[in-house]
């Protein structure tokens, strides 16, 4: 059995559990080799390199493009890895092999920059292809610190284990993401040793320019897909499960168990991603069915997600959200029996390059949910030029999402659970499909919706 397994920032730093749980030792029971380990940076390292995923603080990239002082912040992300090397030397990490590597993988990296400070002062080539390139090497070197060490932890616990380093930092060849991945696994030796590739991949289309944030994982996708996986394997802080349990309590997340890929894309469009949508479409089209487990307990068997996967009984399966959006309404009189009247709409809503969430019609207003970071204020004001009155509230959004929901009277709980609990609907949405059920509500009620709705339909359902 071939499996492919990822790996995610806060699991890598606690490696222990990592060694001891999931990948064993040669003596210890079900230890096998045909495994390959994808790994993500520790958690925080591409903070420091880049920038805060939640809150935005600048890292290292940050201050490189705006011109200040980026090279002390390196200073800081070497100390700062030199230490998560000093917590794992008690499981075999060698210190001195381990931190030449990294010293000398940031030195370079240093005078990578310097030399792209200098191109771009002398204005020959254009900003953002250079500002581009330095993003793309800042991010590959988390993923090349966690590969390295992990290599050098197993190896130094008698595991044969060979090191795919995707971050083609001293190899110069214009390769696409693909033809990397393909290149590098071609003479492995898959069913002999455990393999780890770093969640990183340089390419021509540039992964972080492609996929920003979600590219370890597309990485992992691609490399499930071109060795034909048995399975695919995602190991996260927590299960896949009927609600946050950093928001409902771990005691009140019910483990999903099993679902399918497009209750996957669901949750996927409101942020709660089980995968990153790019990479669950190839596994979606290999047949490759996607294991989600939870690290800490590696012999639960977690929640699978295949391809045909339906419910053998109608049940909520999650209830998921997102409490950073925003409702941008036009009403316009002239609209009702007007064909295509939302056309012009969605032409400045591509020009402006924004997706959104969800949309809801009556006789004179279009409502569409947006990630409040992709508010546009000039886009606003073009709508404003053009239509009658344009709104803009910030708001929640709720979904009741299944792969098998398509059942009477679950709307009208969903609905009642939320009235119950005084929050107001501000609009709602349900396709044909009958996969997710979606509830606008104000900002200030999400945690509260959240935990109500999966009291009253996961809780509920399950007693």
């Amino acid at each position: 059995m071939l499996t492919v397994e990822k790996i995610g920032g806060t699991s890598m730093s606690q490696f222990q559990n990592v060694l001891n749980d999931i990948i064993g030792f040669p003596d210890s029971e079900g230890f096998r080799y045909g495994r390959v380990f994808v790994v993500s940076a520790y958690a925080g390292m591409t903070n420091m390199l880049l920038e805060d995923k939640k809150t935005k603080a600048p890292g290292i990239y940050q201050c490189f493009i705006k011109g200040e002082d980026y090279e002390s912040h390196m200073e800081d992300l070497l100390k700062k890895a030199l230490q998560i090397n000093e917590s794992f030397t008690n499981i075999g990490l060698d210190a001195k092999i381990c931190r030449e590597f990294l010293e000398e993988r940031v030195k370079q990296t240093k005078a990578y920059l310097n030399s792209m400070e200098d191109i771009v002062a002398s204005g020959y080539i254009e900003r953002a292809s250079i500002f581009s390139a330095a993003r793309e090497l800042l991010a590959s070197i988390g993923e090349a610190h966690s590969a390295f060490n992990t290599v050098n932890i197993l190896r130094n616990n008698g595991i044969l284990t060979s090191l795919v380093d995707l971050t083609g930092f001293r190899d110069s060849k214009q390769l696409s993401i693909s033809d990397r991945i393909k290149k590098s696994f071609k003479d492995v030796r898959l069913d002999e040793e455990i393999i780890v590739a770093t969640g990183y991949t340089k390419g021509i289309e540039g992964i972080m320019r492609e996929y920003d944030r979600g590219y370890s994982e597309i990485t992992f996708s691609k490399i499930a897909t071109l060795l034909q996986a048995d399975e695919a394997i995602i190991f996260k802080e927590y299960h896949l499960s009927s609600a946050d349990p950093k928001i409902v309590g771990v005691d009140k997340a019910i483990i999903v168990g099993r679902t399918n890929y497009d209750v996957a894309d669901q949750l996927a469009d409101i942020g709660m991603e089980a995968i990153h949508p790019n990479a669950s479409k190839p596994l979606e089209i290999a047949g490759i069915n996607l294991r989600i487990k939870n690290t800490f307990e590696p012999n639960h068997p977690g929640t699978v997600i295949s391809n045909n996967y339906i419910g053998p009984q109608a049940k909520i399966e999650i209830i998921a959200g997102a409490d950073k959006i925003v409702v941008l309404e036009i009403h316009d009189s002239s609209m009702v029996g007007e064909a295509g009247f939302d056309l012009e709409i969605m032409k400045k809503f591509k020009q402006y390059q924004i997706s959104y969430i969800m949309k809801t019609t009556n006789a004179n207003s279009i409502s569409l949910v947006i990630w409040e970071a992709d508010l546009d204020e000039l886009l606003v004001t073009e709508l404003e030029a053009k239509y009658r009155t344009v709104t803009v509230q910030e708001a929640a959004i709720v979904c009741v999402i299944g792969s098998n929901i398509a059942m009477p009277r679950i709307l009208v709980r969903a609905a009642n659970a939320l009235a119950k609990n005084d929050i107001n609907v501000k609009c709602v949405s349900q396709s044909l499909r009958q996969v997710n059920m979606q509830f606008v509500i104000d900002r200030e009620m999400y945690t509260k919706a959240i935990i109500c709705l999966n009291e009253d339909l996961c809780l509920g359902e399950s007693h």
